[in-house]
């Protein structure tokens, strides 16, 4: 096993969500030695063709990381993981909301950014890969912290009624100009400081991210395949 490899226990938890391919739409590679190998590249951002030999052929792992950007395997299999993480009581989630930049390679560019249509897998019935309905609401519930984590997007008074607790820092020009407009300035923002403390989480989680290569360089010319790489580095859950 080779380092960065997915250990046998990470293997474990991660094998039973995997699309089983059937024999009328033919076999999957090994699903370990190519999932090995997209980590490689992920980690490494080494060119796809000169991955080393005992992950197979540096085609056959690409369009496998390529497919399951397109269908949503990725995206599922964080879910999935999410899911048994939050089931075994491991996720808290505090939503803490922060933005990044990565630098696009001059590779990255020339292509279509629309994603292909999504990819039945080999031997798989119709709507193998389409993420559970209780998951689909946990992602809509998630949808809305984030976007009321923004002031100027949703109220302070909004927050209570639909039961999302945020805590964002006020400025003192925007504490000054509240004042200024008196019953007119509206309720100042929900701030809890002890809640605030766990902003460097977030900060954390974007720089883990970041010490894989492709993902703080963007070397993909479409954008759903970049998705899917930072979708499979957020699978550092197996390692935490």
């Amino acid at each position: 096993m080779g380092r960065g490899d997915l250990t046998n226990a990470e293997w474990d938890r991660l094998e039973s969500f995997l699309p089983r391919g059937g024999a009328r739409g033919g076999r999957w590679s090994d699903h370990r030695r190519v999932i090995n190998g997209v980590l490689y590249q992920v980690r490494t951002g080494v060119q796809w063709r000169d991955l080393p030999e005992r992950f197979g052929p540096g085609e056959t792992v690409y369009k496998r990381h390529r497919r399951w950007s397109a269908d949503g395997t990725w995206k599922m299999l964080l879910s999935l993981v999410q899911a048994a993480e939050d089931a075994a009581g491991g996720i808290d989630w505090d939503v803490s909301v922060d933005s990044t930049a990565g630098r696009a390679h001059q590779h990255a560019a020339g292509a279509s950014k629309t994603p292909p249509a999504a990819i039945a897998q080999k031997g798989a019935a119709p709507g193998t890969n389409q993420v559970d309905p209780v998951l689909r609401k946990l992602l809509v519930r998630l949808e809305e912290v984030v976007r009321s984590a923004n002031a100027s997007d949703v109220p302070a008074e909004d927050s209570p009624r639909r039961g999302i607790q945020h805590t964002i820092p006020e400025r003192l020009d925007q504490q000054r100009h509240r004042h200024n407009r008196g019953s007119r300035g509206g309720r100042p923002t929900g701030f809890d400081s002890e809640r605030y403390k766990k902003r460097n989480t977030v900060e954390r989680a974007i720089n883990r991210l970041k010490n894989f290569r492709s993902v703080a360089t963007r070397y993909e010319k479409r954008a759903y395949i970049y998705l899917g790489t930072v979708t499979l580095a957020s699978l550092l859950w197996l390692r935490t």
